[in-house]
């Protein structure tokens, strides 16, 4: 406990470090195992930022990725969540430093690391929405600086690294976004002069500029087309969210009500509350900087309702916004940071019990991996230059099969939308480069019912079932040729 209270945010940070670790052990997630099958096939097209697969992330993420596979793939990307999960953490204290002193450093440490290591946002993907975190903060904790010391540079660093975090998951703008209310707000309240604030600002745009113009540049070097850098990376989510808005808001509903008790549940709903609750009272303190706080959270919360699906570690990029709310509020003498520090407590032992009854959970065998059983049993059936298209858009099951996909979406929501009626996929079945193998993950007619008759229709007619996956579902094998049933060991 002495070495605790010395030494906080050190023993936050090797905690969050050391709660990534039984990742390793894990199977890929879809979206790592879709990421890392995009990195590995990359190849610009000008109508195809990726070549062969198509996914609606920005460059800087594939490339992410390209290099961690180099490195070995899964391990590695793993390790590299470890480390931004650390470096979150001193980055949150560093935050907390510059608003509210050495008060409200070690609570801002706990608050960061409980919520990066609560199973029930996650402790295994590593995605844009974790891999930006750093990025975030550091742009944050430097506009702080610059708006304090009416420094240019530093306020040119800011925008750079808050660019960076778009580029790792393009709707992460949060970190331009607290830049432009802090500073909009220290002028209005008199803290900066109007020329202060122009150059500052104008060093920020600067700085974030600079990714874009890179983007841009290596696109055009790479022979894609604009029109499809900005339709992969901003043109899709139109599209996606009509495909998402006209289908079955059952399953959204349920994990909107879901992800909501996991925000209560983990310490994010009542520390982003606290702040709310006492907003004239920090206002008065600190305009600027409670200003950018409810920008920055106002802004993901906004985006995690915008997008529709509800995934539970759409949480994460919430993670700067609740440090910056325990910075303001939990060093404070009064019983409003007396509450906040019990919320602290709250979600430490939060993250603690999610922890010991995930780490069960595992041990145990409870959880399941039937995409990745599904995959290997594939694996044994195939013979060397099989392929395989899953429909229902599932990377890990592909990842795992080992097999090359000559479909372009790995994932549902891009089929969807990119191929309504399935006019492209039932011509890759009827044609001459129809995979070996097309795995039915999810009912034909799960979605909307276009095109599915005549899919059904291309199928019957150039398959057999040859096996099921491990939820019941057929797998089919081209007609003509001879390869072992699919049976996975799904236990």
């Amino acid at each position: 406990m002495e070495h605790l209270r010395r030494h906080p945010v050190v023993v936050a940070a090797a905690l969050a470090f050391l709660a990534r670790l039984p990742a390793l052990t894990r199977p890929l997630r879809a979206d790592e195992a879709g990421f890392l099958l995009v990195a590995r096939s990359w190849d610009p097209e000008p109508g195809s930022m990726f070549g062969p697969h198509w996914v609606d992330r920005p460059p800087s993420l594939i490339a992410v990725y390209r290099a961690v596979e180099a490195f070995g793939g899964a391990v590695p990307l793993r390790l590299l969540g470890a480390v931004v999960a650390v470096a979150t953490v001193l980055l949150a204290a560093a935050v907390a430093h510059e608003v509210a002193g050495r008060r409200a450093v070690g609570w801002t440490a706990a608050t960061s690391a409980a919520l990066l290591s609560n199973p029930m946002i996650d402790v295994v993907a590593v995605k844009g929405e974790l891999l930006a975190l750093p990025l975030l903060l550091v742009s944050m904790l430097l506009v702080l600086r610059a708006v304090r010391r009416t420094s240019v540079l530093l306020a040119l660093g800011s925008g750079l690294a808050a660019g960076l975090a778009v580029g790792l998951k393009q709707n992460l703008a949060t970190g331009l976004v607290f830049a432009a209310v802090l500073l909009l707000v220290a002028w209005r309240t008199g803290r900066l002069s109007g020329t202060r604030t122009l150059a500052l600002a104008s060093a920020g745009a600067a700085g974030a500029a600079v990714p874009v113009v890179a983007t841009i540049v290596w696109a055009r070097a790479a022979g894609v087309r604009l029109t499809t850098l900005w339709e992969t990376v901003y043109g899709f989510r139109a599209g996606a969210a009509r495909v998402i808005a006209d289908g079955s808001t059952e399953a959204p509903e349920r994990r909107a009500w879901t992800l909501l008790v996991i925000a209560l549940a983990c310490g994010l709903l009542p520390i982003l509350a606290g702040l709310v609750a006492h907003l004239r009272e920090r206002w008065r303190d600190d305009p600027p900087v409670v200003a950018g706080t409810v920008a920055v959270v106002a802004t993901d919360v906004i985006g995690l309702a915008a997008g529709g699906s509800f995934w539970q570690d759409y949480l994460t990029p919430l993670v700067p916004g609740a440090a910056l709310c325990v910075a303001l509020l939990a060093g404070r003498p009064e019983p409003a940071g007396r509450r906040m520090r019990g919320v602290v407590v709250g979600t430490a032992a939060s993250a603690a019990a999610a922890m010991v009854f995930w780490l069960a959970w595992n041990v145990t065998g409870l959880q399941e991996f039937h995409e990745v059983h599904t995959g290997e049993a594939v694996a044994s059936a195939a013979d060397r230059g099989d392929t395989l298209v899953v429909f229902g858009g599932r990377p890990d099951l592909q990842d795992a099969s080992g097999l090359g996909s000559p479909y372009p979406y790995l994932w549902s929501l891009p089929m969807r939308a990119r191929d309504p009626g399935y006019a492209d996929l039932r011509a890759l079945l009827a044609g001459p480069d129809a995979p070996t193998w097309l795995v039915e993950w999810v009912d034909f007619d799960a979605w909307a019912p276009a095109g599915v008759v005549e899919l059904e229709r291309v199928v019957e007619e150039r398959y057999v079932a040859n096996g099921v996956t491990c939820n019941g579902r057929p797998v089919y094998l081209l007609r003509g040729l001879e390869r072992p049933t699919v049976d996975p060991d799904c236990d």
